[in-house]
Protein backbone atom coordinates (compact mmCIF):
# COMPACT_ATOMS: atom_id res chain seq x y z
CA UNK A 1 0.00 0.00 0.00
CA UNK A 2 3.00 2.27 -0.57
CA UNK A 3 0.84 4.07 -3.25
CA UNK A 4 -2.29 4.87 -0.39
CA UNK A 5 -3.48 8.59 0.11
CA UNK A 6 -6.59 7.95 1.82
CA UNK A 7 -6.01 7.63 5.63
CA UNK A 8 -8.61 7.78 8.09
CA UNK A 9 -8.42 11.45 9.57
CA UNK A 10 -7.70 10.85 13.45
CA UNK A 11 -4.70 8.31 12.90
CA UNK A 12 -3.09 8.24 9.45
CA UNK A 13 -3.60 4.89 9.13
CA UNK A 14 -4.66 3.67 5.37
CA UNK A 15 -8.26 3.92 4.65
CA UNK A 16 -10.02 0.17 3.88
CA UNK A 17 -10.96 -0.18 0.41
CA UNK A 18 -13.29 -3.30 1.28
CA UNK A 19 -14.32 -5.14 3.67
CA UNK A 20 -12.10 -8.16 3.38
CA UNK A 21 -9.40 -5.49 4.49
CA UNK A 22 -9.37 -4.49 7.92
CA UNK A 23 -11.60 -6.55 10.84
CA UNK A 24 -14.47 -8.93 8.89
CA UNK A 25 -16.87 -6.98 8.06
CA UNK A 26 -16.30 -4.01 10.43
CA UNK A 27 -15.74 -1.54 7.68
CA UNK A 28 -18.36 -0.91 5.11
CA UNK A 29 -17.33 -0.43 1.73
CA UNK A 30 -16.17 3.27 0.37
CA UNK A 31 -17.39 4.65 -2.95
CA UNK A 32 -15.94 8.19 -3.97
CA UNK A 33 -19.58 9.57 -3.67
CA UNK A 34 -20.36 8.98 -0.19
CA UNK A 35 -19.52 6.30 2.74
CA UNK A 36 -22.32 3.95 3.87
CA UNK A 37 -24.98 6.45 2.92
CA UNK A 38 -23.74 8.91 5.64
CA UNK A 39 -22.33 11.47 3.26
CA UNK A 40 -19.09 11.22 4.24
CA UNK A 41 -16.33 12.14 1.60
CA UNK A 42 -12.90 10.77 0.94
CA UNK A 43 -10.57 12.88 0.96
CA UNK A 44 -9.01 13.58 -2.23
CA UNK A 45 -5.81 12.67 -3.50
CA UNK A 46 -4.63 16.10 -4.01
CA UNK A 47 -5.99 18.77 -1.23
CA UNK A 48 -8.11 21.24 -2.19
CA UNK A 49 -6.21 24.41 -1.63
CA UNK A 50 -9.55 26.93 -3.12
CA UNK A 51 -8.86 30.34 -2.62
CA UNK A 52 -12.85 31.04 -2.53
CA UNK A 53 -12.91 29.23 1.17
CA UNK A 54 -15.94 30.04 3.61
CA UNK A 55 -15.80 31.41 6.67
CA UNK A 56 -14.22 34.75 8.26
CA UNK A 57 -10.44 36.04 8.95
CA UNK A 58 -9.40 36.65 12.70
CA UNK A 59 -9.21 40.42 11.95
CA UNK A 60 -12.99 40.53 10.08
CA UNK A 61 -14.28 38.78 13.52
CA UNK A 62 -12.10 41.04 15.97
CA UNK A 63 -13.07 43.92 14.07
CA UNK A 64 -16.86 42.75 14.58
CA UNK A 65 -16.89 42.56 17.67
CA UNK A 66 -14.93 45.99 18.54
CA UNK A 67 -18.36 47.23 16.64
CA UNK A 68 -20.44 45.32 18.93
CA UNK A 69 -18.81 46.48 21.71
CA UNK A 70 -19.14 50.09 21.04
CA UNK A 71 -22.31 49.67 19.89
CA UNK A 72 -23.68 47.85 23.19
CA UNK A 73 -21.47 50.21 25.72
CA UNK A 74 -23.51 53.29 23.59
CA UNK A 75 -27.18 51.36 24.24
CA UNK A 76 -26.07 51.44 27.80
CA UNK A 77 -24.87 54.80 28.28
CA UNK A 78 -28.70 56.10 26.88
CA UNK A 79 -30.43 53.49 28.76
CA UNK A 80 -28.73 54.82 31.85
CA UNK A 81 -29.15 58.33 30.95
CA UNK A 82 -33.26 58.08 30.54
CA UNK A 83 -33.42 56.27 34.03
CA UNK A 84 -31.86 58.82 35.36
CA UNK A 85 -34.14 61.79 33.37
CA UNK A 86 -37.07 59.61 34.53
CA UNK A 87 -36.41 59.54 37.98
CA UNK A 88 -35.68 63.65 37.59
CA UNK A 89 -39.27 64.16 35.85
CA UNK A 90 -40.91 61.99 38.87
CA UNK A 91 -39.12 64.37 41.56
CA UNK A 92 -40.21 67.76 39.90
CA UNK A 93 -44.07 66.29 38.96
CA UNK A 94 -43.98 65.09 42.67
CA UNK A 95 -42.79 68.47 43.69
CA UNK A 96 -45.45 70.36 41.22
CA UNK A 97 -48.11 68.34 43.06
CA UNK A 98 -46.78 69.66 46.66
CA UNK A 99 -47.23 73.33 44.96
CA UNK A 100 -50.27 72.69 43.53
CA UNK A 101 -51.60 71.01 46.75
CA UNK A 102 -50.48 74.06 49.48
CA UNK A 103 -52.72 76.67 47.12
CA UNK A 104 -55.66 74.17 47.13
CA UNK A 105 -55.46 73.49 50.91
CA UNK A 106 -56.26 77.69 50.97
CA UNK A 107 -58.90 77.47 48.76
CA UNK A 108 -60.14 74.89 50.38
CA UNK A 109 -60.33 76.53 53.98
CA UNK A 110 -61.02 79.60 52.52
CA UNK A 111 -58.25 81.30 54.49
CA UNK A 112 -57.15 84.51 53.90
CA UNK A 113 -53.32 83.91 55.24
CA UNK A 114 -51.37 87.23 56.50
CA UNK A 115 -48.63 88.48 54.85
CA UNK A 116 -45.21 86.48 55.68
CA UNK A 117 -42.96 83.45 54.70
CA UNK A 118 -44.39 80.35 56.52
CA UNK A 119 -43.02 77.09 56.07
CA UNK A 120 -42.91 73.56 56.64
CA UNK A 121 -42.76 69.67 55.01
CA UNK A 122 -45.15 67.36 52.96
CA UNK A 123 -44.94 63.85 52.70
CA UNK A 124 -45.52 62.65 49.04
CA UNK A 125 -44.30 59.42 47.41
CA UNK A 126 -42.63 58.14 50.17
CA UNK A 127 -40.48 61.32 50.46
CA UNK A 128 -40.45 64.95 52.24
CA UNK A 129 -40.65 67.41 50.39
CA UNK A 130 -39.71 70.68 52.14
CA UNK A 131 -41.88 74.02 50.89
CA UNK A 132 -41.68 77.82 51.23
CA UNK A 133 -44.95 79.93 51.12
CA UNK A 134 -44.46 83.62 50.90
CA UNK A 135 -47.81 85.81 50.93
CA UNK A 136 -47.65 88.99 49.91
CA UNK A 137 -50.13 92.03 49.81
CA UNK A 138 -51.41 93.38 47.12
CA UNK A 139 -52.52 96.90 46.37
CA UNK A 140 -55.87 95.33 46.28
CA UNK A 141 -57.04 94.50 49.96
CA UNK A 142 -58.78 91.67 49.29
CA UNK A 143 -56.60 89.85 47.51
CA UNK A 144 -53.32 88.18 48.65
CA UNK A 145 -49.94 86.42 46.24
CA UNK A 146 -48.82 83.74 47.19
CA UNK A 147 -45.58 81.90 45.87
CA UNK A 148 -45.01 78.68 46.83
CA UNK A 149 -41.29 77.05 46.70
CA UNK A 150 -41.05 73.85 46.53
CA UNK A 151 -37.08 72.00 47.49
CA UNK A 152 -35.42 69.32 46.72
CA UNK A 153 -35.94 66.44 49.30
CA UNK A 154 -32.11 65.73 50.14
CA UNK A 155 -31.27 69.65 49.26
CA UNK A 156 -33.43 72.78 50.23
CA UNK A 157 -31.61 75.18 48.38
CA UNK A 158 -32.46 73.59 44.89
CA UNK A 159 -35.80 74.31 43.99
CA UNK A 160 -37.71 71.90 42.24
CA UNK A 161 -40.56 73.90 41.52
CA UNK A 162 -42.06 77.31 42.45
CA UNK A 163 -45.96 78.46 42.25
CA UNK A 164 -47.71 81.72 42.03
CA UNK A 165 -51.45 82.10 42.85
CA UNK A 166 -53.86 84.20 43.97
CA UNK A 167 -56.30 84.35 46.87
CA UNK A 168 -59.16 87.01 47.26
CA UNK A 169 -60.93 87.37 49.86
CA UNK A 170 -64.77 87.24 49.59
CA UNK A 171 -67.43 88.62 51.36
CA UNK A 172 -69.39 86.73 53.56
Amino acid sequence: MENAVNVWPFNGKPLPTSPSQGRSGSAPSLKREGWGGLGLRLPSSTPSKSKNQGGFTLLEVLVALFILAVTMAAVSRTASSSIHHVDALRTRIVADWVAQNRMAEHQARGDFPVPGIHTGEEVQAGQTYPWQEEVVATPNPTMRRIIVNVYAPNDKQHTLRELTGYLVMYPR
